[in-house]
């Protein structure tokens, strides 16, 4: 049984934040007040279904004493004895604590490891598959920054996804991603083993944090380098250096006013993706859980072209459907991860 008094507290919160929303919260309130309440929404119809559904047992088991109403009881029964298991499975899902940045977009961050050009190439594959994917659940997918390699694969990309429940659906690829393939350069037909790191960060607003002028030094200069994408002849690059972390964000489209934008939208997610995990693991330095960890140094999958197979190695999953995968199918992965994530979650609750 699903505690009562937290479904009351849930449903008074939702209340309370429905009624500040229509009374016009304060500016700087209404980001954070609307995320909680379009994330308690969902949450309050289920239980209000879940009530219905017990107060129609407790009808149904009253009619019993009815000599005229018991046949109609005894058929619904059985009917609701069935379903309202299912709904506390739902809503004991529903009431595991949220991250907070689920519901907000997230910048993709795609590097090369080890294994040279071929790790650039393999760089490639996975932006494709990424952007193939976010189409397919109409997500909006927009190129911030990239750099190509002599061959047609990438050094460095990273891009904005922006939809409906994106962090929440990829925040389990940051890792290590490795390919054992036959790399177009390897005229021996010999298997090479190459890797490309991924992070996906939520993306940081400026209330999320404060940025002081003073920790930062903005450069500015001339797009180049092979493969450049955006390489011009005016100094209108930019780069930013985090004084206190050493963190460097570039960016290098044509206009200096976007690529400002563009490195201080990049800038505020990986501090705020660095603030996240010191509060994670304050709050659970005892937690072993794989899956969501957001290590970047984790191997986390491999793809290996010559069987076909993608397997993902926090859950055990091996799926033999490859070129699927890289099409940008990657629901049943995804899937996965979230309902193996909600397992643990589940676990560590009735511990």
């Amino acid at each position: 049984m699903v505690p009562l008094d937290k479904l009351d507290q849930i449903t008074r919160r939702f209340e309370f934040l429905e009624a500040k929303l229509s009374a016009g919260a304060a500016h700087g309130e209404i980001a954070v007040l609307s995320r909680e309440y379009s994330g308690l929404k969902p949450v309050v119809a289920e239980i209000a279904a879940y009530r219905q559904a017990l107060a129609d047992l407790a009808e149904a088991e009253a009619m019993l004493a009815d000599p005229e109403m018991k046949a109609l009881a005894e058929e619904e029964l059985p009917e609701l004895r069935a379903r309202i298991p299912e709904m506390e499975a739902r809503l004991r899902i529903a009431l595991l604590p949220k991250d907070a940045a689920d519901a907000r977009p997230a910048i993709l961050e795609i590097r090369p490891g080890t294994g040279g050009e071929e790790a650039a190439l393999f760089a490639a594959d996975l932006l494709r598959m990424y952007q193939k994917f976010a189409e397919s659940q109409g997500w909006s997918f927009e190129i911030l920054e990239q750099q190509d390699s002599d061959l047609g694969g990438i050094r460095d990309v990273s891009a904005h996804i922006a939809g409906e429940g994106v962090f929440a659906r990829l925040k389990f690829e940051s890792g290590v991603h490795r390919v054992q393939r036959v790399p177009e350069t390897e005229a021996g037909g010999r298997i090479h083993t190459s890797a490309a790191t991924v992070a996906v960060l939520p993306e940081a607003e400026e209330v999320d944090l404060v940025i002081p002028a003073s920790d930062i030094r903005i450069d500015t200069m001339r797009a180049s380098g092979a493969g450049g994408q955006h390489v011009n002849t005016t100094d209108s690059a930019v780069r930013i250096t985090h004084l206190p972390t050493g963190i460097i964000v570039t960016s290098a489209q044509k206009s200096q006013h976007r690529n400002r934008e563009i490195a201080m939208q990049v800038l505020r997610a990986r501090l705020f993706d660095l603030e996240r995990a010191r509060v994670d693991d304050a709050r659970a330095a005892d937690r072993k859980s794989q899956v969501g960890s957001g290590d970047r140094s984790e191997r986390i999958r491999t793809y290996n072209f010559p069987q076909g197979r993608m397997t993902d190695h926090r859950i055990n999953l091996t799926l033999y459907r490859l070129d699927a995968i890289l099409q940008g199918d990657l629901t049943e992965v995804i899937d996965a991860l979230v309902a193996h994530d909600q397992a643990e979650k589940l676990a560590e609750m009735e511990a």
